[in-house]
């Protein structure tokens, strides 16, 4: 099995078959076929002055005859005529035709992949296709797993591990959501009068994937393995100089193809979203998550299907609260506007329920439905007279499941700021569809104007955080979710990681995905560092339920369970995740004192009795090794009691639960060391910024330094060695099977020597003095 074999198993069992996919591709360039000939038909073949009434059909017989719909359409040789006539429409067909045959060459050669994955799901893993969409993903991978140890698939390692497959399927993506979590693409924007926005749209992803991982010139030269060139230090200026042109010139080609693909925009969209408005004129003040949002709340080595789940048990919430903060002015304007519209429409109605002639009147038609598109938008401004106005628990709903959140939201869930900021992760249905309108516009700016100053970052991101794993090749070092070389202190990584703040993953990215891997995935056996964590973080959840017990009366539990707010569903995981959502139990108010004083350990034992009797087959013994704490965490302690569904249920509520607990934990220590989020982050890292001591040192230099590759002086004031190279990890990243001597003082990359390691780093070498040397590896 080859490297890229299991996203198109992946792909394929969530395309619920060969059968259905190759159905599904069929009809895309049947309906990109469609598109362009309709359009085409009404631009040159349809005589509107007749549909329109605006001249007589010229018909045989005197008396006035009914004007039919074919009336209207012209003879097929002046149609012919008129397309010839046309030279922008006749180019706009050739390029059509060029693009479709080129849809037509890829989904031939997709067929043939995926021919070879449907052979490889029957005769390997013996699962028929007609059962695929009854299996889950989880059973389809333990599969893939146990055939690897008896028929050794891949040949290139004895074992896969569940890591190793996440790794295979989630390369490039793991690279997007350490981009992002990192502020290194230009996805933030201040625009006058409309503050700071996000601009993230479906056409500027694509041209980001082609510029770093699959176009021409790009920075991998295969599906795996990164161009060795991107892995030295020496070449780091003349590979930004040339990454910086190819930028460009991909942003010129964007700027010429912008009417084009504009064109195919507004066309697509017209027919998309037209009957669908017609039918719900409110569809459109729904409200979705952001291709910006998506990429920001997902888990290092999460799946598509399990994010898609995360945020869909968060909709409903999302929706309540993002109503909390309706415009009383505006719901004021709407009351009364949509009662004069609801009045002539009403009019309307009863004309033509007593004489249906009424319709045949001109423009009347039209009147009744966009009156009726009105009046259902302005109840869309209306709040609910029954809607209690309660953010703070609503945010602590959202935040069980997406997982993620700024610390400023916290205890400021009312505040507008916190709505317009989380509306950029929860924005309409509206907004995102005229963002991928504007998108042909804007691309060629966001690529040439503020892709392009960051090349330099790029390439030192690229190099800084590549790992190499045999059998799986080059990876994100962000997705190995190490929690001593990315972890931060503030997320209970502290006298863990040895990591600087350019390398420490942003917002307890690290922590949580480790957590929410380990939690999905029972069977996996996570590195040394990370059993440890996974350990501690279990003897903490011990300690406070303990220490809960002890100050709380068995009462005080009671009042939380016989909460009456929830916002889920009666099923026992869901039921539990509501005893805990509303917040401090309601009998065991603390004093002012003591909330003033630690207002966070209420929350935080709660959480933790919660996480306690999450299951009465749970025991929180404390674990004798370091083997077995991966067992304890995850589905695996229901197994052979519940189903699959069940167990992933569970599983849901266990990592929310985590995720409640572990922002509780890091809040009480933000109080004395505020973190840094996406919001208050301008560059990918200021962290790289030089203090005025560091200024001095610079001068000497003769290597630039950029916001993501501070300058040598910069690592000589934090007294810690260079950012990370390029390692080469074995087996399934079992860190802590190293044996690192000098090297566990390198968190992050370095000569594996056996000296004594020096208190700074070494003078590092001109520009081009490091062609000629091999990439620095760190072996294993």
């Amino acid at each position: 099995m080859s490297l890229t074999e299991e996203y198109q198993v992946y792909n394929l069992h969530q395309k619920n078959g060969f059968t259905c996919m190759l159905i599904g591709e069929m009809f895309e360039l049947l309906q990109f076929i469609f598109v362009v000939s309709f359009t085409t038909f009404l631009v040159s073949c349809v005589d509107y002055d007749i549909l329109f009434a605006n001249k007589l059909v010229n018909h045989s017989q005197s008396e006035h005859v009914k004007v039919t719909l074919p009336d209207a359409f012209l003879p097929p040789g002046v149609c012919r005529a008129r397309i010839q006539e046309n030279g922008f429409l006749t180019s706009l067909l050739i390029i059509a035709g060029v693009f479709w045959i080129h849809r037509l060459i890829k989904f031939i050669y997709n067929f043939c992949c995926y021919w070879e994955t449907h052979t490889f799901y029957k005769q390997a893993l013996r699962i028929p296709m007609s059962d695929l969409p009854y299996y889950t993903w989880e059973e389809v991978q333990s599969r893939i797993v146990q055939i690897q140890k008896e028929h050794q698939i891949c040949i290139h390692k004895k074992e896969l591990s569940e890591l190793d497959v996440s790794h295979r399927i989630l390369r490039f993506k793991n690279y997007m959501v350490a981009m992002v979590n990192k502020n290194l693409l230009p996805l933030q924007h201040r625009l006058p009068f409309l503050g700071n926005t996000v601009f993230y749209t479906r056409g500027l992803k694509y041209n980001f994937q082609l510029i770093f991982f699959w176009g021409p010139g790009c920075l991998f030269q295969n599906e795996w393995s990164l161009k060795p060139e991107y892995k030295r230090a020496g070449a780091r200026l003349e590979l930004s100089e040339k990454l910086a042109q190819r930028i460009l010139w991909i942003g010129l080609a964007n700027l010429v193809l912008c009417p084009l693909v504009l064109v195919w925009q507004i066309l697509y969209a017209f027919f998309s979203y037209t009957e669908v408005l017609r039918r719900e004129p409110g569809s459109l003040g729904a409200r979705c998550w952001s291709l910006y949002g998506r990429c920001y709340l997902r888990h290092f080595n999460e799946l598509d299907h399990q994010l898609q789940a995360r945020l869909s048990r968060a909709y409903k919430p999302a929706s309540k609260y993002m109503n909390c903060f309706l415009s009383p002015l505006l719901a004021v304007a709407a009351k009364h506007l949509g009662f004069l519209a609801g009045s002539i429409l009403a009019v309307l109605i009863a004309l033509t329920v007593y004489d249906e002639d009424v319709l045949a009147v001109e423009h009347v038609l039209s009147t009744v439905t966009l009156l009726g598109i009105v009046v259902t938008i302005c109840r869309s401004f209306i709040p609910d007279q029954h809607l209690v106005f309660c953010p703070e628990q609503l945010l602590r709903v959202i935040l069980a499941h997406i997982h993620y959140m700024p610390d400023h939201w916290q205890r400021s869930a009312h505040r507008a700021e916190t709505r317009g900021e989380f509306a950029q992760l929860f924005q309409y249905k509206a907004v995102f569809i005229l963002e991928e309108l504007l998108s042909p516009l804007l691309t060629p700016l966001v690529l040439i104007f503020y892709l392009r100053p960051k090349s330099l970052e790029i390439i030192d991101f690229f190099r800084n955080f590549t790992v190499e794993v045999v059998g799986v090749g080059d990876t994100c070092s962000f997705a190995q979710m190490d929690v001593r070389q990315h972890g931060n202190p503030t997320w209970m990584s502290a006298g863990k990681t040895e990591a600087s703040v350019y390398q420490q993953a942003e917002d307890g990215k690290t922590e949580l995905s480790l957590m929410h891997f380990a939690i999905t995935n029972p069977r996996w056996h996570p590195p040394r560092e990370c059993s440890a964590f996974l350990s501690h973080l279990r003897e903490r959840v011990q300690k406070d339920s303990a220490a809960g017990n002890q100050k709380n009366s068995p009462s005080g539990l009671h009042h939380l369970q016989c909460s009456g707010l929830s916002f889920q569903s009666d099923s026992e995981p869901h039921s539990l995740m509501a005893n805990v959502l509303p917040g401090i139990s309601p009998g065991v108010f603390p004093s002012h004192t003591e909330v003033l004083a630690s207002p966070h350990i209420s929350a935080v034992t709660e959480v933790a009795s919660a996480l306690r009797s999450l299951s009465p087959q749970q025991s929180y013994y404390p674990v004798q090794n370091q083997s077995a704490v991966c067992s304890d965490f995850g589905s695996n302690v229901w197994e052979g009691t519940v189903n699959s569904a069940t167990m992933s249920e569970y599983a849901s509520t266990e990592m929310s639960l985590h995720a409640l607990y572990m922002h509780e934990l890091h809040q009480h220590h933000s109080r004395t060391a505020p973190g840094r989020h996406i919001w208050h982050r301008q560059e990918s890292d200021e962290s790289g910024e030089s203090s005025q001591g560091d200024r001095l040192l610079n001068t000497t230099s003769n290597i630039p330094s950029s916001a993501s590759c501070p300058s040598p002086a910069a690592y000589l004031q934090e007294e810690r060695p260079p950012p990370l190279n390029m390692h080469r990890l074995s087996g399934s990243t079992d860190l802590g099977s190293v044996q690192r001597g000098a090297m566990a003082r390198q968190p992050m990359g370095g000569w594996s020597e056996d000296v004594p390691p020096s208190r700074h780093p070494e003078t590092v070498q001109e520009e081009g003095s490091e062609d000629e040397l091999p990439p620095q590896v760190q072996k294993v």
